[in-house]
Protein backbone atom coordinates (compact mmCIF):
# COMPACT_ATOMS: atom_id res chain seq x y z
CA UNK A 1 0.00 0.00 0.00
CA UNK A 2 2.82 2.65 0.86
CA UNK A 3 4.57 1.39 -2.00
CA UNK A 4 1.47 2.72 -4.70
CA UNK A 5 0.92 5.96 -2.21
CA UNK A 6 4.44 7.16 -2.47
CA UNK A 7 4.51 7.77 -6.69
CA UNK A 8 0.72 8.85 -6.78
CA UNK A 9 1.88 11.57 -4.36
CA UNK A 10 4.19 12.43 -6.21
CA UNK A 11 2.40 12.52 -9.42
CA UNK A 12 -0.07 14.81 -7.60
CA UNK A 13 2.42 16.88 -6.76
CA UNK A 14 3.85 17.13 -9.84
CA UNK A 15 0.75 17.88 -12.00
CA UNK A 16 0.02 20.54 -8.99
CA UNK A 17 2.92 22.55 -10.06
CA UNK A 18 3.24 22.13 -13.54
CA UNK A 19 -0.34 23.89 -13.54
CA UNK A 20 0.77 26.30 -12.10
CA UNK A 21 3.95 27.21 -13.90
CA UNK A 22 1.81 26.78 -16.97
CA UNK A 23 -0.78 29.30 -15.22
CA UNK A 24 2.02 31.98 -14.83
CA UNK A 25 2.72 31.70 -11.71
CA UNK A 26 6.37 31.84 -11.49
CA UNK A 27 6.47 32.53 -7.76
CA UNK A 28 6.02 29.02 -6.76
CA UNK A 29 8.90 27.70 -8.06
CA UNK A 30 12.14 27.56 -5.84
CA UNK A 31 15.55 29.58 -6.22
CA UNK A 32 16.23 31.87 -8.53
CA UNK A 33 14.15 32.25 -11.93
CA UNK A 34 14.41 34.74 -15.00
CA UNK A 35 11.88 37.54 -14.89
CA UNK A 36 11.79 39.81 -18.40
CA UNK A 37 9.29 41.50 -20.55
CA UNK A 38 8.23 45.07 -21.66
CA UNK A 39 6.47 47.75 -19.28
CA UNK A 40 4.55 50.57 -21.62
CA UNK A 41 4.35 54.01 -19.56
CA UNK A 42 1.67 56.08 -20.82
CA UNK A 43 1.81 59.89 -18.75
CA UNK A 44 -1.59 62.16 -19.62
CA UNK A 45 -0.55 65.50 -18.72
CA UNK A 46 -3.42 67.89 -18.45
CA UNK A 47 -1.75 71.58 -18.30
CA UNK A 48 -3.34 73.31 -15.91
CA UNK A 49 -1.01 76.61 -15.89
CA UNK A 50 0.83 78.49 -18.98
CA UNK A 51 3.86 77.28 -20.24
CA UNK A 52 5.97 79.29 -21.93
CA UNK A 53 6.62 79.18 -25.48
CA UNK A 54 9.04 76.53 -26.81
CA UNK A 55 8.88 74.32 -23.36
CA UNK A 56 9.80 70.60 -23.46
CA UNK A 57 8.24 68.51 -21.55
CA UNK A 58 10.67 65.45 -20.47
CA UNK A 59 9.49 62.19 -18.79
CA UNK A 60 11.45 59.87 -16.92
CA UNK A 61 10.98 56.46 -15.76
CA UNK A 62 12.65 53.59 -13.87
CA UNK A 63 11.64 50.31 -12.46
CA UNK A 64 13.77 47.96 -9.85
CA UNK A 65 12.75 44.85 -8.04
CA UNK A 66 10.41 45.02 -5.57
CA UNK A 67 10.86 43.75 -2.08
CA UNK A 68 14.76 43.45 -2.37
CA UNK A 69 14.02 39.99 -4.57
CA UNK A 70 17.24 40.61 -6.63
CA UNK A 71 19.88 38.15 -7.33
CA UNK A 72 23.27 39.38 -7.34
CA UNK A 73 25.30 36.04 -7.54
CA UNK A 74 25.88 37.09 -11.58
CA UNK A 75 26.26 40.42 -12.09
CA UNK A 76 28.86 42.63 -10.94
CA UNK A 77 28.60 44.19 -7.16
CA UNK A 78 26.88 47.10 -6.48
CA UNK A 79 24.87 46.16 -9.48
CA UNK A 80 20.79 46.74 -8.69
CA UNK A 81 18.58 45.56 -11.55
CA UNK A 82 17.35 48.44 -13.09
CA UNK A 83 15.29 49.66 -16.13
CA UNK A 84 15.18 53.52 -17.22
CA UNK A 85 13.83 55.53 -19.95
CA UNK A 86 13.49 59.35 -20.74
CA UNK A 87 11.30 60.36 -23.44
CA UNK A 88 9.50 64.01 -24.54
CA UNK A 89 5.89 64.50 -24.31
CA UNK A 90 3.84 65.48 -27.37
CA UNK A 91 1.97 68.44 -26.78
CA UNK A 92 -1.38 69.42 -28.11
CA UNK A 93 -3.35 72.70 -27.07
CA UNK A 94 -3.84 72.25 -22.86
CA UNK A 95 -2.42 68.43 -23.01
CA UNK A 96 0.90 66.42 -23.40
CA UNK A 97 1.18 62.73 -23.91
CA UNK A 98 4.28 60.92 -23.20
CA UNK A 99 4.50 57.12 -23.99
CA UNK A 100 7.81 54.73 -22.98
CA UNK A 101 8.73 51.54 -22.59
CA UNK A 102 11.13 49.87 -20.10
CA UNK A 103 12.27 46.44 -21.55
CA UNK A 104 13.32 44.13 -18.77
CA UNK A 105 15.07 40.97 -18.08
CA UNK A 106 16.54 39.87 -14.61
CA UNK A 107 17.30 37.08 -12.17
CA UNK A 108 15.31 37.77 -9.09
CA UNK A 109 14.60 35.27 -6.36
CA UNK A 110 11.40 34.89 -6.72
CA UNK A 111 8.60 36.86 -8.55
CA UNK A 112 5.92 37.93 -5.56
CA UNK A 113 7.65 41.47 -4.86
CA UNK A 114 6.71 42.49 -8.48
CA UNK A 115 8.53 46.09 -9.33
CA UNK A 116 8.66 49.54 -7.71
CA UNK A 117 8.35 52.03 -10.44
CA UNK A 118 9.78 55.85 -9.97
CA UNK A 119 8.32 58.83 -12.28
CA UNK A 120 9.28 62.18 -13.10
CA UNK A 121 7.93 64.82 -15.45
CA UNK A 122 9.80 67.77 -16.25
CA UNK A 123 9.02 71.30 -18.22
CA UNK A 124 12.35 73.01 -19.38
CA UNK A 125 12.03 76.50 -21.00
CA UNK A 126 13.87 76.70 -23.61
CA UNK A 127 13.83 80.77 -24.37
CA UNK A 128 17.20 81.62 -22.81
CA UNK A 129 20.67 80.49 -23.47
CA UNK A 130 20.31 77.81 -20.36
CA UNK A 131 17.38 75.50 -20.22
CA UNK A 132 15.68 76.68 -16.77
CA UNK A 133 13.06 74.29 -14.96
CA UNK A 134 9.56 75.87 -15.13
CA UNK A 135 7.75 72.72 -13.44
CA UNK A 136 8.23 69.13 -12.12
CA UNK A 137 6.23 66.40 -10.92
CA UNK A 138 7.15 62.74 -9.84
CA UNK A 139 6.36 60.03 -7.77
CA UNK A 140 8.38 57.24 -6.18
CA UNK A 141 7.66 53.61 -4.81
CA UNK A 142 4.36 52.38 -7.28
CA UNK A 143 4.40 49.09 -6.89
CA UNK A 144 3.45 46.81 -10.12
CA UNK A 145 3.18 43.20 -10.76
CA UNK A 146 5.31 41.54 -13.24
CA UNK A 147 4.35 40.92 -16.58
CA UNK A 148 3.22 37.09 -17.82
CA UNK A 149 6.79 36.23 -18.63
CA UNK A 150 8.19 37.93 -21.94
CA UNK A 151 4.79 40.00 -22.09
CA UNK A 152 3.61 43.53 -21.44
CA UNK A 153 2.39 45.28 -18.56
CA UNK A 154 0.77 48.47 -19.59
CA UNK A 155 0.50 51.53 -17.03
CA UNK A 156 -1.16 54.30 -17.31
CA UNK A 157 -1.02 58.02 -14.86
CA UNK A 158 -3.46 60.94 -15.70
CA UNK A 159 -1.72 63.57 -14.06
CA UNK A 160 -2.74 67.29 -13.94
CA UNK A 161 0.44 69.25 -14.92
Amino acid sequence: MSRIRTPLLLCVALLTSASALAGGVPELRVGPITVSGIYSLTFNLRIASTLPAGTTIICRARIVPGQGEFDLRNQPLPAIPLGMTTGLASLTGSTATCAEEIPFSWTVLNARGGVVLSYEIDALSNSGSIPLLVKSSGLQNVGAAFPAPGGRASLSFNLTF
